[in-house]
């Protein structure tokens, strides 16, 4: 199993409205990398719901549950589809991401303007640390 981090504005789609409707298609995503992000997803991978923009926190766990298909009419970009598996017990500010040492290697610092970044394993323990998980 691999983790990720999967970014959303809040006001467009956020951790509420995935428990609202039991699951979603994580798509619109328009980036290159975070495209191959979301390519090497499996079903069963784990995701922290990060709400950006104006919250800037990780606040739910969710479940990659089909590998990426085709997104868009050209079909160059791609999705997944995912579920919601837990609210967090204590949303996980940016901030706090920011000062904890043992995360300062985590590739949503690193590159900031990516909605889809790996989270290594040891970083993922961490966030559910600091979670209260």
């Amino acid at each position: 199993m691999r983790y990720w981090l999967l970014r959303s504005e809040p006001d467009a789609y956020s951790w509420d409205d995935l428990i609202r409707d039991g699951a979603t298609e994580w798509n619109g995503v328009r980036n290159y990398t975070a495209r191959n992000f979301l390519k090497e997803m499996q079903p069963g991978d784990r995701a922290i719901f990060y709400h950006s923009n104006t919250e800037k926190a990780a606040v739910g766990v969710m479940e990659i549950t089909r590998a990426w298909q085709p997104d868009g009419e050209d079909g160059k970009w791609a999705s997944v589809a995912v579920r919601p598996v837990e609210k967090l017990r204590k949303p996980v500010p940016l901030a706090a991401i920011k000062a904890e040492k043992r995360l300062a290697a985590i590739e949503v610092l690193r590159q900031s303007r990516l909605s889809v970044t790996p989270v290594r394993e040891e970083e993922w323990k961490v966030l559910m640390e600091m979670a209260g998980q």
